[in-house]
């Protein structure tokens, strides 16, 4: 069964391949903390919104020409059809991905502990050598956050300020794009140390007789 036959957007007006938005994957080198990995940001697969028309085979196909293994998705399901992209998810599994379905809203951060395990599988399919993308709708702000969260846990001596700096290089100025999520990248080593240390007196505590 051919992608298209899912995507909606092939319900549209056919566009050239020369009028296509094209799908940029950036690679983030983790090397800059001392990890060996690529972590690769881009935005929406197959979005059809406003001025960008993306093609959902092209692109997905591009990814897999890429070598991707695991994908990531920060987006809702509410916005994946909005988008025009209802069926991503499913397209995603035809190609052989690894699916990672976090979604949380639009220019929002996640839950603490949400973070947390985004975080922890990103960090086993680095150890693993999964060739790994994340995305959201424009790949700059949540993708940005949890990749500068990333950076944050993976470095002692990573700061919150330096984070955002190396994503706004690699990525494009628009990375970490809110009040609420430049909040939440100052506040997340310390708060995931306390998150920590409660995990650890709860697994401590004995069980009640």
């Amino acid at each position: 069964m051919r992608l298209n036959e899912f995507d909606s957007s092939s319900e549209d007006e056919e566009v050239g391949e020369d009028q296509l938005t094209p799908l940029n994957i950036s690679w983030l080198p983790l090397s800059i903390v001392e990890c060996s990995q690529f972590l690769g940001i881009c935005g929406l697969p197959g979005c059809r919104f406003k001025d960008i028309r993306r093609s959902l085979e092209r692109d997905v196909e591009e990814m897999q020409n890429q070598g991707v293994q695991e994908v990531f998705v920060f987006c809702t399901r509410g916005e994946l059809s909005k988008y025009r992209v209802p069926s991503l998810l499913e397209a995603y599994r035809q190609r052989g991905f690894t699916i990672h379905h976090w979604p949380f809203p639009d220019g929002d951060a996640p839950e603490l502990e949400q973070c947390c395990q985004i975080l922890e599988e990103l960090q086993f399919n680095l150890e693993t050598n999964r060739r790994t993308v994340i995305h959201c709708y424009g790949g700059f702000g949540r993708s940005g956050l949890i990749a500068a969260c990333l950076l944050l846990q993976l470095s002692l001596t990573m700061t919150a300020n330096k984070a955002i700096e190396i994503l706004r290089e690699y990525r494009g100025g628009g990375a970490i794009q809110t009040v609420k999520q430049y909040n939440f990248l100052h506040e997340f080593r310390e708060r995931y140390s306390a998150y920590v240390a409660s995990r650890e007196v709860s697994t401590e505590r004995p069980l009640s007789r």
